[in-house]
C-alpha cells in the first residue's frame, strides 16, 4: 500500500477515534492536518466529509446497536442540522471561511470551560431530558460551522448540551448517529459545486475511520460520565487555545 495513504489511515483512526469516544473532533483533527499539507479549505472539507460520510454511518451504528442513542435528540437534530449544513457548504465554497473562525473557537472555548466545571458540580442523577427547541437552534449551527470550519458538529453541539447538563454518553451517541445524515447533505453539497478530486486522502481516512469506530463506541459506553466530561473539556479548551494561538501569534 501508498505509504502516503498509510499515513492518512493514521490520521483516520486516530481522528474517529477521539470522535466516536468523546462525540467531537473527527473534523477539526483530520481537516487540521489537511490544511498544514497546504489543501484549500474547501477542497479540505470537502474531502473529509466525502470520508465521513462511510465513517459517521459506522459509528453511528455502533452507538445504536450499544444504547448510546436517545432518539428525541436525535429527530430534533437532523432536520436543522442537514440545512445548516447544507447552507455551511455553500458558505464555503463562496466566501472565506477563515474570517469566523476565531468567533467559533471563542464559544467553544467558553464551552470547553464549562464542561470542566459541570463535570465536578453535577452528577449522573441530575441529567437533563433534551429540549427541542435548543437541539433545532444547535442542529442549524452545528451544522453550518461544521461545513464552514471542515469540522465543527462535534465540538459545537456535544459541547453545549454536555456542558448545560445533558447525558454524556446518550449526547455522543446521538451526536454521532445524526452526523451522518448531516455530512451526506454537506457532501452533496461539495460533489455539486467543487467536485471531488483527493481519492488518496478521501480512501485513506475512510480505512482509519472505519477501524476506529466500533472501539470508539465502545469506549463511550466503558466510561463514566465524569471522565467523558473532563477529556472532552481539556481536548476542547486545547484546541480552540491552539487554534486561536495560531492564527494571533
Amino acid at each position: 500500500m501508498d505509504m502516503n495513504i498509510l499515513l492518512f489511515v493514521l490520521v483516520g483512526f486516530i481522528a474517529q477515534l477521539i470522535d466516536g469516544s468523546l462525540g467531537m473532533a473527527y473534523g477539526v483533527s483530520a481537516n487540521s492536518f489537511l490544511l498544514n499539507l497546504g489543501l484549500p479549505p474547501a477542497a479540505a472539507s470537502a474531502s473529509v466529509h466525502a470520508s465521513e460520510v462511510v465513517t459517521t454511518f459506522v459509528s453511528g451504528l455502533s452507538h445504536l446497536k450499544l444504547g448510546n442513542i436517545d432518539k428525541k435528540m436525535v429527530l430534533s437534530l437532523l432536520i436543522p442540522g442537514m440545512i445548516g449544513g447544507a447552507i455551511g457548504a455553500y458558505i464555503l465554497v463562496s466566501i472565506d471561511g477563515e474570517l469566523i473562525k476565531p468567533y467559533i473557537s471563542i464559544y467553544l472555548l467558553l464551552m470547553g470551560i464549562r464542561i470542566l466545571y459541570k463535570a465536578f458540580t453535577i452528577s449522573d442523577e441530575k441529567e437533563k431530558q433534551p429540549r427541542t427547541g435548543l437541539l433545532v437552534g444547535l442542529g442549524l449551527v452545528g451544522g453550518s460551522c461544521d461545513a464552514i470550519g471542515g469540522g465543527g458538529w462535534g465540538p459545537v453541539v456535544t459541547s453545549t448540551l454536555i456542558s448545560t447538563g445533558h447525558s454524556p454518553r446518550k449526547t455522543i451517541g446521538s451526536v454521532n448517529f445524526s452526523e451522518f445524515f448531516v455530512t451526506v447533505t454537506e457532501s452533496i453539497v461539495f460533489i455539486a459545486t467543487i467536485g471531488l478530486t483527493n481519492w488518496k486522502i478521501i480512501l485513506g481516512l475512510i480505512i482509519g475511520g472505519i477501524c476506529a469506530a466500533p472501539l470508539g463506541a465502545l469506549l463511550t459506553r466503558k466510561l463514566s460520565a465524569k471522565v467523558i466530561m473532563i477529556v472532552v473539556g481539556c481536548l476542547i479548551i486545547f484546541l480552540q487555545v491552539r487554534t486561536l494561538y495560531s492564527m494571533w501569534f
